[in-house]
């Protein structure tokens, strides 16, 4: 059987030895853990698409034309269901269509108009950045240069569409065919 030993603590209270050395430990291990999860959580909150810099739009050739993209080269979108240059996307819509966040003011890339360029304030507080009054967005699913997926695409109530250089809409054209006839029924005709 083991001896308990003790010692005399203020009070006159016995206070078994090493139990204060065990509860050091405890604290120094919860704080440094604690000082760890704070330097993570940091780190991960500056990554993606929507990391808080001065955010810059540039105009990318794409499929569909000129149009307005981020600082990574990625297709900008804008979503039918927005008003009054307020937003409408949030929680699992901004998960999917990440806005283009700022923390001062845009800056505008070759052929995009500064005048065209604003802000607007999200319901968290933070600023989304806008293109004729068109809050702007990235689309998750495109993941290289120049990618269009989300085009036309119907999701959280509205449609999605790219920008203009004008900040409109670039509306794909539906595919058209041509017929033609001659006057003949079968050939060979005269």
């Amino acid at each position: 059987m083991q001896e308990m030993r003790y010692r005399t603590g203020k009070g006159g209270a016995k206070v078994r030895r090493g139990a204060i050395t065990g509860v050091v430990v405890v604290l120094t291990l919860t704080a440094l853990l604690g000082l760890m999860g704070f330097l993570a959580a940091g780190s991960l909150a500056g990554t993606g698409s929507t990391s808080m810099t001065s955010a810059s739009v540039s105009l990318h050739k794409t499929k569909l034309g000129l149009i307005l993209v981020n600082s990574k080269g990625h297709t900008l979108y804008l979503f039918r269901k927005d008003r009054n240059d307020k937003s409408a996307c949030s929680g699992s819509c901004a998960r999917f269509w990440p806005p283009l966040l700022s923390r001062g003011k845009p800056t505008a890339g070759p052929g995009v108009k500064p005048s065209l360029l604003g802000t607007t304030r999200r319901s968290n507080g933070s600023l989304q950045v806008t293109y004729n009054k068109h809050p702007l967005y990235a689309y998750s699913v495109d993941k290289q240069v120049g990618q269009t997926q989300g085009e036309g695409a119907f999701a959280f109530g509205a449609k999605w569409y790219a920008v203009s250089a004008r900040g409109t809409a670039v509306v794909k054209a539906p595919a058209t065919t041509t017929t033609t006839t001659t006057g003949c029924a079968y050939p060979p005709c005269p």
